[in-house]
């Protein structure tokens, strides 16, 4: 059955089963009549199923440190690879996912990956009810659990056919910012369900002073663990039908042509999603010790992540019959400089927010919640600091001021242009950056460091206000700069590579507060933050700038 509608210059949007064809949101008339009240139907559902989706990736930042606090027997080191793990999985699986929308269509893509996310919730739940779960077993969850990073690539790739170019900064913002909120909301939430049975089961013993967004929790106190896996079906389930019934897929040329059918979509899907998986586990192995899993080599991540991301284009590039014939076409995003300056420059904006989001809580009880003494001529941080701040109680706060200034951001580009604002807060970053670093630095060499807490907190929200700013403003200007074509694939490429900040800055603060220099940490992304105020300067600000300030 078909479903069609003319706007007051002729031009037609048919709409048949969920597919629209005909589809042009910069043609003023068709976007009042019809387009308008699509495209925001499209983006509402989008919006909280890529809200859940960042929370169940990044939960295992949360996870450890209770896990921590009711002494399950693994190492600090053992729970930093959990959230690299997801980490790594979940910027890996970007890769396909930027291609998604053109082959399966939105509304396939929106509700399968979706749908995907119950597998690695329901599965945290089963395996957090029992201290005795072996380590592979969650190392395995949180390898799935970065089906939720990769669907932010499909997602803001499909809400950018939806919308006119002259409100993409505002549109992707709020999908993305919102979305973004599924950190705050996880940090917020998961450590409020664990105080009660709301699914049943047994509870363990704190063994360690906890907390929530309302205060501390005593040592003695039972919580319920699992509940920071099983909270997420019950939004999940919703979801996913809203997805099946609300959202469209745009079937015209520029944007998905070859969304045959539900069942092809979903074998596309799984096929990619596969090869993204694969990699993945091929780079930990590469780079995990032995005693984890890996192969024993641990070569360096430097080495590591560039193997992964190549390998996973060249085995997509493999895929026989018309995904070849598509991939082909949207690889072409590669031969256009624009591509890797914006590549770069987003690894600065959202990299920094999401690596941050994710190392953030253990950062904090590891830095702040031990007393670093000097015993016979040797520093020591291993004895707990009863004057410590919960990171439960504070990791929260950064990623919300993040996610909630990106829209913001977004309109801000809109009005004074993306890489003006872009390089305002570069500069705000360099400089938390180093201000974060002192503090950490003075800390770690503290019998009391949580006297430098407050300061080390406000900076670093001030880093992650910078970097949600920067998140909008970046897109604006891949909107402006690219075709209709590629700006979808280039979103999805960028927020790709720059995802990997949750794999690479949990482990550079991992090994860097195994060093005992937390600090040179900050000093490394300062330099970065440095490097891409050049770069951006040079492709859009300078007097001959490739594209002036898009």
């Amino acid at each position: 059955m078909s479903d069609i509608t003319k706007d007051n210059m002729g031009s037609a949007v048919s709409q048949t089963s969920g597919d629209l064809r005909g589809w042009d949101p910069d043609n003023e008339a068709q976007w009042e009549s019809v387009g308008k009240k699509i495209a925001t139907r499209n983006l509402w559902i989008s919006i909280p199923s890529l809200l859940c989706g960042f929370a169940v990736w990044l939960y295992w930042g949360i996870i450890t440190v209770q896990m921590m606090n009711l002494g399950f027997p693994f190492a600090q080191s053992e729970l930093f690879t959990l959230t690299a793990i997801a980490g790594l999985s979940g910027a890996t699986l970007r890769i396909p996912s930027s291609f998604f929308i053109r082959l399966a269509g939105g509304r396939y893509t929106i509700f399968f990956t979706t749908a995907l996310l119950i597998l690695p919730a329901l599965g945290a739940g089963y395996a957090l009810q029992s201290p005795d779960t072996p380590l592979w077993q969650f190392q395995l969850l949180a390898l799935l659990s970065g089906f939720g990073g990769g669907n932010f690539a499909s997602s803001m790739s499909n809400i950018s056919f939806f919308y006119p170019k002259k409100i993409q900064g505002y549109a992707l913002g709020m999908n993305a910012g919102l979305g973004n909120f599924g950190v705050t909301t996880m940090q917020i939430l998961v450590p409020l369900v664990m105080t009660f049975g709301l699914f049943g089961g047994d509870s363990m013993t704190l063994q360690n002073t906890s907390g929530t967004l309302i205060g501390k929790i005593p040592a003695g106190t039972e919580t319920f663990i699992q509940n920071a896996g099983f909270i997420w079906v019950v939004f999940l389930v919703p979801l996913v039908i809203a997805g099946w019934i609300g959202m469209n897929n745009i079937r015209d040329e520029h944007v998905s042509p070859d969304a045959d059918g539900a069942i092809s979509g979903f074998a596309k899907i799984t096929g990619m999603l596969l090869i993204g998986l694969l990699t993945s586990v091929f780079g930990l192995w590469l780079l995990l010790p032995e005693a984890v899993g890996g192969s024993g080599i641990e070569l360096s991540k430097w080495i590591v992540l560039p193997i992964v991301i190549a390998l996973t284009l060249f085995l997509l590039k493999l895929i026989p019959g018309k995904v070849n014939t598509n991939l082909k076409r949207q690889y072409k995003i590669f031969n256009n400089k624009h591509t890797w300056a914006m590549t770069i420059i987003y690894t600065m904006t959202f990299g920094s927010f999401i690596g941050y989001s994710a190392a953030l809580a253990l950062a904090i009880k590891v830095i702040f919640g031990f007393q670093h003494l000097l015993v016979d001529g040797v520093m020591t941080h291993n004895t707990v600091n009863p004057n410590g701040p919960s990171a439960l109680m504070f990791a929260w706060m950064g990623p919300f001021i993040g996610a909630l200034i990106r829209p913001i951001g977004g309109k801000m580009a809109d009005k004074w242009g993306g890489a003006y604002v872009t390089q305002i807060i570069s500069v705000v970053m360099v400089g938390s950056a180093l201000g974060v670093a002192y503090f950490m630095k003075a800390a770690y060499a503290s019998a009391a460091p949580e006297q430098f807490f407050y300061p080390f907190l406000i900076l670093f929200i001030i880093l992650f206000a910078a970097t949600g700013i920067g998140n909008g403003s970046t897109f604006r200007t891949i909107a402006i700069v690219f075709n209709k074509e590629q700006a979808g694939p280039v979103l999805g490429w960028t927020s790709a590579v720059a995802a990997y900040g949750a794999f690479i800055i949990p482990k550079v603060f991992g090994e860097q507060i195994k060093a005992t220099t937390p600090e040179y940490a900050l000093y490394g992304f300062a330099i970065f933050y440095g490097v891409c105020i050049l770069i951006n300067w040079w492709f859009y600000l300078r007097k001959n700038a490739y594209v002036k300030n898009p």
